[in-house]
């Protein structure tokens, strides 16, 4: 509760003895910011809270871990609340206003949030909100892909006409990438596809022109989008495979279920020219590859659960197998060490790395969170180098408490919530790239350097909870 003098009151058990009586200071604006506007479906504003309307959830969290907490660590804790510093002042933005956006910048970051349906959009070097796409209607947002030849921003999205049942609609909006405006929608014919992160349900090919949606069901499609013509042109029939990946202005791959993959051409105008199928290079049953995959021109890695790696290359109509390496070394592989998270790998192009979430488990423990991020040379197959993920819950936690990064409040904290790791690795696409790296159970994404790894800073009020991270 806020009582008048602007004091947020803990809800505490007043029989208990361990109970923390101290009020926590709290600055009203940011309980009372306004809204911000965002566009809907149909293009209207909406208001939608201020991220920084974030501010109230995370007192009230705070109060209730006061609350719940007894004996030696309420003693600690207190010591830590005692050093937290009185709450900054907040500067307002005036309401009813539309910024542009900047122009699309190397290290931007898009965060999927699965609570609150939309994808934020932030700036890597500043860690500063750009935007918010909604995604209504979905288990998780569609990481959106971007054409920089027309400057917009695609987003795959489901309607139901009575709110959350009756009749679905899914379709394509098309924002424009500098207002956020949308200028125009596509009606898809067929469901997309849902999963629990949707990695690789969506491509936009090369030359921005065409993009593939994933329909799973009643038969297994992708839907081929005419962006020009803002039309759907074509139906690829791929039963039996899940997920697409562009391999060329008109061509996409997808996985399949026995273990190949198949490769579709399309003509000038999109429609199904060829399906091609690769011998098998994958055992569904006894290791099988993620759906993460990631690209270097025309040959996409696929790593598997135990940690393989299985390239393959889509030059020519029929995709070529080549591989498996491993990751883990003989006596690693023995002590359990296998990749692990729901987005656990990515490639920076120009240099041929591959960063891959890594921990110890065992079989079946491919979507736990991993504390180290080790890279890899794929040309030679060997590893490079490791880094520890960021400690993300105290990231997530410290500003909370109004702990400095290098305060001793910060150090004890650290001390009371374990490194859980992290679910989700991106990495920039730049001469200087970044690392993004977020756990599925924080609102925060933590940026490192990716040729360091050094943490350089933390993006905070990130949503809630999301599994995937994306950059242009």
């Amino acid at each position: 509760m806020i009582d008048d003098r602007g004091v947020l009151e803990p809800w505490l058990d007043r029989d208990r003895k361990s109970s923390i009586r101290h009020p926590m200071p709290v600055d009203r604006a940011m309980i009372e910011a306004g809204p911000v506007v965002r566009r809907g479906r149909h293009g209207k504003r909406a208001d939608a809270p201020r991220r920084m309307a974030l501010g109230e959830a995370h007192l009230r969290l705070r109060a209730l871990v006061v609350a719940t907490l007894s004996g030696s660590a309420a003693a600690l804790l207190a010591a830590v609340l005692f050093e937290a510093t009185a709450s900054q002042a907040v500067e307002i933005d005036p309401g009813g206003q539309v910024a542009m956006m900047p122009p699309v910048g190397p290290h931007w970051v898009f965060v999927p949030d699965r609570l609150l349906q939309t994808s934020f959009i932030f700036d890597g070097d500043s860690a500063e909100m750009l935007g918010a796409i909604a995604s209504p209607g979905l288990l998780v947002a569609k990481l959106p892909p971007v054409a920089r030849t027309r400057n917009e921003i695609y987003s795959v999205d489901v309607d139901y006409d009575r709110g959350v049942r009756g009749k679905r609609t899914d379709y394509v909006t098309i924002y424009d990438a500098r207002s956020l405006d949308v200028v125009a929608y596509v009606d898809l014919p067929d469901p997309v596809s849902e999963s629990n992160t949707s990695q690789h349900h969506v491509a936009l090919l090369d030359g921005e022109r065409f993009l593939i949606a994933f329909s799973q069901f009643p038969d297994g499609v992708g839907v081929v989008v005419d962006l020009e013509a803002r039309a759907v042109v074509a139906r690829a029939p791929i039963a039996g495979c899940a997920g697409v990946y562009a391999t060329g202005p008109r061509s996409f791959a997808t996985l399949c279920g026995d273990g190949t993959t198949v490769q579709v051409g399309l003509t000038e105008e999109g429609q199904v020219a060829s399906a091609e199928r690769s011998a098998g290079f994958f055992d569904v049953v006894a290791d099988p590859v993620s759906m993460a995959g990631v690209r270097s021109g025309s040959t996409w890695h696929y790593v598997s659960f135990r940690g393989d790696v299985h390239s393959v290359d889509y030059a020519s109509a029929k995709p070529v197998a080549t591989g498996p390496w491993s990751l883990v070394s003989a006596a690693e592989k023995e002590g359990g060490w296998r990749p692990g998270g729901l987005q656990p790998h990515t490639l920076h192009v120009a240099t041929n790395r591959l960063f891959v979430l890594m921990h110890e488990g065992e079989p079946g423990s491919h979507k736990d969170a991993s504390p180290e991020i080790w890279v890899f040379d794929v040309e030679a197959g060997s590893r490079l180098d490791r880094f520890e993920v960021p400690n993300l819950g105290v990231e997530f936690l410290g500003p909370m408490f109004g702990l400095a990064p290098d305060s001793f409040g910060r150090t004890v904290l650290g001390w009371l919530v374990p490194n859980e790791g992290a679910h989700a690795i991106v990495v920039s696409q730049d001469a200087e790239p970044l690392l993004f790296t977020r756990s599925h159970d924080y609102g925060v994404v933590g940026v490192l350097d990716a040729d360091t790894g050094e943490h350089l800073r933390t993006i905070g009020q990130a949503g809630f909870a999301g599994p995937t991270l994306g950059v242009p």
